[in-house]
């Protein structure tokens, strides 16, 4: 005779979702955690972690994308913690700490919060950064002081060069310090980057904690962090993940949506979760009459790419930074992979449009190795390289990119979305992932208590 664990419904709600990077396994965890539902992840690919996920490199194992990830992702982290990861095992935490170099101009700009309550531990970093002159650190003073005074707020959205001569900061200090800081968070060029997604960012990072703007440094690969044991979790749940499963289409019945598409067979849910890509999505959506809307929302979107190149050293050759900025060339970051257990492996970043995406594989990686040597003229010859090109990476995070981004829920009855591109207010970053993620499984949550609450008779 078959039976039921305790305070478990016969008839469970059952949840498909569609892609398993962080943001649908965020809202996976999160709906794994009522014992009333039952959860099936569909991940077309072969692995988990979307955008963020390991990928080989010889022997090593490395990320599509090096990323980084900040104190002030507070559901990123919480939800590691959650899934039993030690976040003093697996990261290295350190105080914002900026070095950014231009080889050609032989400038260095060096900023380092103290421990210092917020925001004083942001304003002594600025009057005291060096590499700036006191004029530049005056400006950049008055800067922070001001956006402090109004909360990182203000009417409307401009761009983030129109922000800067609103608050009458020099050329020489947004080509040196706030220029790299924007493409750095938004991926988007300054020209045109949301002055209010920014300012966001920089609200969350300053003006709370201190430790909101630490720097953390993770020692293992983006897949042990969340994916490993977010399945870990998941499938302890009783609940299932399927990979090279891709959903080609709905069921909708009496303009509820009831099902899924696979391989021309049809599995039933009572809610559906799209959890890929804008683009993806905008292409699963369409042509769905009460979805048109969303449609055009998405057909709205445009992307910005992101470079990384691995770059194999000898195991004793450092540049002595954990991440260095660099200004002058295509490179723009700079990571040393030694925090990794990687020795002499380098990781370098390029955010965002530009030349360097005219150039070909071995061009680009001759070119970085060039730039690299400006700053390390010693440094013998890279031995082994590795690139990889995300281009569409992120959503063009344009101002007033708010004003189209979706919610989590839709029109049609039954189906759901989650991404870093929904209405989150963050850029195109894990922890938007994430919170897109848990914010839309908290969303189907309370919809089902309400569902089962009418369901039940009077009295009871």
């Amino acid at each position: 005779m078959a039976t039921t664990e305790p305070n478990t419904p016969l008839n469970p709600k059952h949840i498909a979702i569609i892609g398993g990077g962080w943001a649908g396994l965020a809202a996976a965890v999160e709906l794994s955690r009522q014992p009333e539902i039952k959860v099936t992840l569909f991940e077309s690919a072969r692995q988990l972690g979307g955008r963020a996920r390991r990928v080989p490199f010889g022997k090593l194992r490395v990320d599509n994308g090096q990323h980084l990830i900040i104190g002030a992702y507070k559901e990123t982290l919480s939800l590691m913690e959650f899934l039993g990861v030690d976040l003093n095992k697996k990261f290295l935490r350190q105080p914002l700490d900026l070095n950014i170099r231009n080889p050609l101009k032989r400038q260095t700009i060096k900023l380092k919060a103290s421990r210092l309550p917020a925001p004083f531990h942001l304003l002594l970093a600025l009057l005291v950064c060096r590499g700036l002159s006191l004029h530049e650190r005056l400006r950049a003073l008055q800067f922070g002081a001001r956006l402090f005074m109004h909360a990182f707020k203000f009417k409307g959205d401009i761009s983030v060069t129109e922000l800067m001569q609103r608050y009458k900061q020099p050329a020489s200090l947004v080509e040196k310090f706030w220029e790299p800081l924007c493409i750095a968070i938004m991926n988007t060029p300054i020209t045109q980057a949301s002055a209010h997604i920014f300012l966001r960012v920089l609200h969350d990072s300053f003006r709370n904690h201190s430790h909101d703007a630490d720097l953390l440094y993770a020692r293992d690969d983006l897949g042990s962090l969340l994916p490993d044991p977010a399945t870990l979790y998941i499938e302890k749940k009783g609940n299932t993940i399927k990979l090279g499963q891709r959903v080609s289409g709905f069921e909708i019945k009496n303009n509820k949506l009831c099902g899924l598409l696979i391989d021309e067979q049809i599995v039933s849910a009572d809610h559906v979760i799209i959890a890929t890509a804008p683009h993806t999505c905008h292409s699963l959506i369409s042509g769905h009459t009460d979805l048109h809307y969303i449609e055009q929302q998405l057909g709205q979107y445009h992307y910005q790419p992101v470079c990384t190149i691995y770059l194999q050293y000898p195991p004793d050759i450092t540049t002595g930074h954990h991440m260095l900025g660099t200004l002058g060339g295509h490179a723009q970051w700079l990571f040393d992979r030694a925090i990794y257990n990687q020795p002499g492996l380098m990781a370098v970043v390029i955010s965002s449009e530009g030349l360097h995406m005219e150039l070909d594989n071995e061009q680009l990686i001759e070119q970085v190795k060039k730039e690299i040597s400006l700053l390390f003229p010693n440094w013998p010859e890279a031995n082994d390289s590795l690139i990889i090109r995300e281009k569409r990476a992120t959503f063009h995070c344009t101002s007033n990119i708010n004003q189209i981004r979706p919610e989590n829920k839709t029109p049609l009855e039954g189906l759901w979305l989650a991404g870093d591109y929904t209405n989150t207010g963050y850029p195109a970053t894990l922890e938007g992932a994430v919170r897109s993620g848990l914010q839309c499984a908290r969303q189907i949550i309370e919809t089902i208590q309400l569902e089962t609450s009418s369901e039940q008779p009077a009295g009871q």
